[in-house]
Parts: structure tokens; sequence; C-alpha cells
């Protein structure tokens, strides 16, 4: 089971400085791994066509929705009270050290740092905090990551990833951010390899290959770029 490694987006059309597809689509040609859709107040038909739209940006079963319900799809993030749904490929979890994993591939930990997106939301854990959690599963690190510095933080204490909303959705440059945050991670990810610290589920992201576009523009051809990959053992919001 491949679970999420290297920049997981989150998405938030409200707060993002264009239309929602292009920054999904800037992102991902930056290095960003995988795309959580959130956007749970659309309608379900709307919100379905936008998940169909979103996948034709990504490599397949690299769209996690929010919610127990996959939208067609074979990977959703859970909150901490949705039930597991059956026949779902992979299940991730906002965890808090307390939620019940039966069933879970991989969890969020936050907030790791102060986050604009939820304000009073904490207190933050900070990295090694996040880290001394010590999630059964593969983690990744949510909450008020902004910069390359944090990302590599967050990796080198042993998160798999790091979940980033507010910091690529607001971007006046999307592609850059994504790609100074995927690169971070593969930093922190090869420090935590070389000095054995962090439970790193699998040795480290490998940099392989881009999931962005073609020159052209066209959504589908993941060959050029850069972008963070890797299983971190079996399985955002």
């Amino acid at each position: 089971m491949v679970t999420p490694t290297g920049l997981v987006v989150l998405t938030d059309r409200r707060s993002a400085a264009g239309p929602l597809e292009t920054v999904v689509r800037q992102a991902v040609r930056g290095g960003a791994a995988w795309v959580v859709l959130r956007e749970r107040d659309l309608p379900y038909g709307e919100r379905a066509a936008l998940a169909e739209r979103l996948r034709m940006i990504l490599p397949p079963g690299r769209l996690i929705v929010a919610g127990p319900d996959p939208l067609g799809g074979s990977a959703v993030h859970l909150s901490g009270s949705d039930p597991v749904p059956a026949g779902v490929a992979l299940v991730g979890r906002s965890w808090h050290g307390t939620e019940n994993l039966s069933g879970v591939d991989y969890v969020t930990v936050s907030p790791v740092y102060p986050t604009a997106s939820k304000p009073g939301y904490g207190p933050a854990l900070g990295a090694t905090g996040a880290a001394e959690l010590r999630a059964p599963v593969p983690w990744l690190a949510l909450g008020g990551i902004e910069s390359a510095e944090q990302a590599a933080a967050c990796v080198a204490a042993g998160a798999a990833g790091v979940a980033v909303m507010g910091a690529v959705m607001r971007s006046s440059d999307p592609e850059r951010t994504a790609r100074d945050l995927a690169e971070a991670a593969l930093a922190g990810s090869r420090g935590s390899s070389a000095d054995g610290e962090g439970g790193n589920w699998g040795g480290g992201a490998a940099l392989a290959g881009s999931w962005g576009l073609s020159a052209d523009g066209e959504g589908g051809d993941w060959g050029g770029g850069a972008a963070l990959a890797g299983s971190r053992g079996s399985g955002v919001r």
C-alpha cells in the first residue's frame, strides 16, 4: 500500500488566489504529490464533478476525498469521528493521539504550528511534539506549515510528509511555493534517513520525476519537473 508522502496539498477554493483547478494544477507541477479535496459545503453533484476534474490533473489514485464518500475514487480522509467506509483502498484520519485507528492507513497530526486558517486552534505541537505522539501508522504534519524550514523539520522529525493548505492556496505563485516545500520535505527526509532518527516509514522519500504538466500545458503527463513519491508502508483533510 502506497501512503501519502512528500507535499500533500489540501484544497480551499475560498482562499485560493486563483481558480481552484488552476492552483492545484500549478501545485502539482511544482511537486505536490497528493491532493486532498475538501470543499464539503458544495452540493454533492458539484463536488463529485470537481473530484473528477482534479483526478485528470493527478496520477491515478492520488486524489484523496475528505469524508467517508470517495466520490467514485479510492481514497478518503476522515475526521476523528467519521466511520471507516467499506471497500476503500486508502483511508486516512485526522488524529490527535486518541482516535481509533482501526482500518486506517495513515493519519494527519495537527496543529504542528500556529495556523492562520484556524486562528486559536491548538496549542501548536511543534515538529518534535508531533513526533512524540508516536502515531502507529505513517503520519503527515498538518497546520501552519508556511516555510521550507518548517517542512524540512517535520519530515526530519519522522513525518512521512507535510499537508499544506493556506501556504499553497493563497500563494501568488503556487508552483514555486509547492516546489520549495516539496524539495524541503525531501531534504528533511534525507537527513532523517542519514542519522537514523524519526521512524520515517520506509527510509525516506524518493525524488521520482514530475506529476506536473507537459510543456503544452495538458494534464496527465507526469514526466517533467519534480515531485516527491515513494511508499511509507501500508496507507488528509
